[in-house]
């Protein structure tokens, strides 16, 4: 009877049991979370920055570094800014660096450099570096021109004497916060620098020109207004060294001598080898000429025995021709002629 008591009993309490350690479960959780986030809640109630307790615990929930969003609301609020989780939260499951944004928040606002919430985390989100660009803009930086890491160690352009000149610069630039979103890099600083530097040595007279007053290159590049359009204001352009190079203007002149050089030589060349070849025309018809006039000479005695034949000529009109044959080839011998005709056999 007592077993059979128990038994009752112990089958009416277990379903109380069972609905007990389901609503106990819950609870646990919700003590486990409280337990990790409470030293963050006192910490941020004690600093004067406070956050809700069901917020840390929604941030553990949401997969958010809570300890990195109350210090940072901590450090903003100590410096005089107050930014609420909700947009410290956005910001961290965007991929944004929380930390970084603050400290140029508060780098900039002890700067008075306006910058809001919204540039600052479009510009962290954009990839730039948020904390340097504040740091430019309080500290300026110096960028060489031409880059070291470019491969080129001077700007290298020609005046117009024809003398090369060698010219280093530096550039002072600040950041211009407003521009950083879109705005060029410093490379495109460093490349229209270097283009107004060979622009403004190239339409100088003479290079002693540049050389009396480098200044002048520095005003020519700056007025320019090279900064437009890039994350940076240029506050000045130095011209570190100027150097003098070769003198490339002698040097295309003696090029262009030397190619003049050959081309009349070749034409020269083409002349002489159609001076030969209508030479050698002239020769083959000479020849040619000279041959007729053997066969035609070869003619003489056949015609005279002909004429010996049908008895157009006698043996004495042959002698009076001999004889005047005779008298002009000793005529000739008087006057010097090398060559005289040969009577004919």
């Amino acid at each position: 009877m007592n077993s059979l008591t128990s038994q009752l009993t112990l089958a009416a309490v277990s379903p109380w049991l069972i609905v007990l350690a389901i609503a106990i479960i819950p609870v646990l959780f919700i003590l486990y979370f409280i337990f990790q986030v409470a030293g963050l809640w006192v910490q941020a109630f004690v600093s004067g920055a406070r956050v809700r307790l069901i917020d840390l615990i929604m941030m553990k929930l949401r997969k958010v570094n809570p300890r990195e969003i109350v210090y940072n609301r901590i450090s903003a609020k100590k410096a005089g800014i107050d930014l609420p989780t909700d947009f410290l939260e956005a910001h961290y499951l965007a991929g944004g660096r929380v930390t970084t944004v603050v400290r140029s928040m508060i780098a900039a606002d002890k700067a008075n450099i306006e910058l809001p919430w919204e540039r600052a985390t479009a510009i962290d989100l954009a990839g730039r570096d948020i904390l340097e660009a504040v740091k430019t803009s309080v500290d300026p930086k110096v960028i060489d021109v031409p880059h070291p890491g470019g491969g080129k160690t001077t700007i290298d352009a020609v005046a117009k004497d024809g003398i090369q000149l060698k010219a280093k610069a530096r550039v002072t630039v600040r950041t211009n916060i407003a521009r950083l979103v879109g705005g060029a890099t410093e490379e495109t600083i460093v490349a229209r620098v270097g283009e107004g530097i060979v622009s403004a040595i190239g339409s100088a007279a003479s290079h002693k020109a540049v050389l009396e007053n480098p200044d002048a290159i520095s005003k020519a590049v700056l007025a320019k207004g090279l900064d437009a359009g890039t994350a940076y204001e240029i506050l000045s352009i130095d011209i570190a060294d100027v150097d003098v190079g070769a003198n490339i203007g002698a040097a295309l002149q003696a090029d262009q001598a030397e190619a003049d050089k050959k081309r009349f030589q070749a034409e020269a060349e083409q002349r002489r080898a159609m001076a030969i070849a209508q030479e050698a025309e002239f020769v083959a018809e000479m020849q040619k000429n000279r041959a007729l006039v053997i066969l035609a000479e070869a003619e003489v005695p056949k015609a005279m025995a002909e004429a010996f034949r049908k008895g157009n000529m006698g043996i004495m009109d042959y002698y009076r021709m001999k004889n005047v044959m005779a008298d002009t080839a000793m005529r000739g011998s008087i006057a010097g002629d090398q060559k005289q005709p040969e009577p004919p056999s």
